[in-house]
């Protein structure tokens, strides 16, 4: 993970150096509620569903349909580790370091491709085997709205959001095979199994995202809150790399395809908040993240030339459980 690390660092230079500004209207007078100047989480996003589709158009080429080719990465049953600090610079604006790394143990690659008239030329699976995923969101806001009789508040915020997940595919067992749907081109028959241990795909991908949203709490009791917070992503900057390891018509370094792109996302949380003591909260709840390319290019590095084609899909959905500690002072 030491190369992990590196890059979470470098995300987390980044995401402060480009920190969106809030701008928070004054409103009306409002009593404010004494709060600390820091607040630590630290839990987990427990057995969250990942997954990353891609597909592109290269139906210039003929006998090819569109999408060409359809390639979808699933994980399941990965644990994140999840850590937040949120610092007061004063009573109204604050700045939130999140950050989260997880190991991806378990999963699958389904690789569809097809020939014109979308008919389905092969299908095959492959296990992912690995390999990791890592966060880092950057955040300034400030409290607009305190709840009467210390009810809660609501808190408004821009910044930045840096999303890396890496998947390693070994193997390739082949579903199905029609050779007829792309006339010169041959597949094995269905069934066949091969490459079982070996990498056949590296997929890299990485978001680059400004992000503005709003954070809640609403206290039921004294000791019981509902908290909620959602984030619109209105721009995003995707960028994919896959190694495909058995195309020997194919570069294996930097990467055999690579993509760029760009796009919108959302964020949300829901949860609930149990204090169990002053300055100590247990909260559970449910994390959904999405994003979603809006237009991009595909190139295909070949040894000896390369090709563009449009992109025309790309999206990244993780989500699942959440559940942690929550320190003020």
């Amino acid at each position: 993970m030491s190369r992990g690390w590196r890059r979470v660092c470098t995300g987390l230079l980044c995401g402060a150096m480009l920190i969106a500004t809030v701008s928070v209207g004054a409103g009306e007078e409002l009593v404010q509620e004494s709060r600390p100047k820091v607040e630590l989480s630290a839990g987990a996003w427990i057995s969250s569903v990942g997954e990353t589709k891609w597909a592109h158009n290269a139906s210039s080429v003929a006998g090819l349909g569109n999408p060409t080719s359809k390639l979808t990465y699933k994980d399941v049953g990965t644990n994140v580790i999840d850590l937040t600090g949120k610092f007061w610079f004063s009573p109204r604006i604050f700045g939130r370091l999140n950050g989260g790394f997880a190991n991806i143990g378990g999963g699958r690659l389904t690789d569809d491709d097809y020939g014109s008239g979308q008919r389905l030329f092969s299908q095959t699976t492959s296990n992912i085997s690995g390999n990791n995923m890592y966060y880092i969101n950057a955040d300034l806001g400030g409290r607009v709205k305190e709840f009467a009789n210390h009810r809660g508040y609501l808190d408004l915020f821009g910044g930045f959001q840096y999303w890396h997940t890496e998947y390693q595919a070994t193997g390739v067992t082949q579903v199905a095979c029609n050779p007829s749907a792309i006339p010169g081109l041959t597949c094995n028959a269905a069934n066949t199994v091969s490459n079982q241990g070996q990498t056949v795909i590296t997929n890299k991908t990485n978001w680059y995202s400004l992000r503005v949203g709003a954070t809640t709490e609403y206290r039921i009791t004294r000791r019981i809150s509902l908290l909620g917070s959602a984030a619109l992503i209105p721009l995003s900057i995707v960028e994919n790399k896959d190694i495909h390891h058995l195309r020997g018509d194919l570069r294996q370094n930097p990467s055999s395809i690579s993509m760029l792109g760009w796009g919108v996302g959302a964020d949300a949380d829901v949860g609930l908040r149990v204090m169990l003591a002053k300055s100590l909260a247990f909260n559970v709840g449910y994390r959904v993240w999405w994003n979603h390319a809006v237009d991009g290019t595909v190139t295909f590095h070949g040894t000896t030339a390369t090709s563009e084609y449009p992109l025309t899909q790309f999206d990244s959905l993780r989500h699942g459980l959440t559940a942690g500690l929550n320190f003020t002072f």
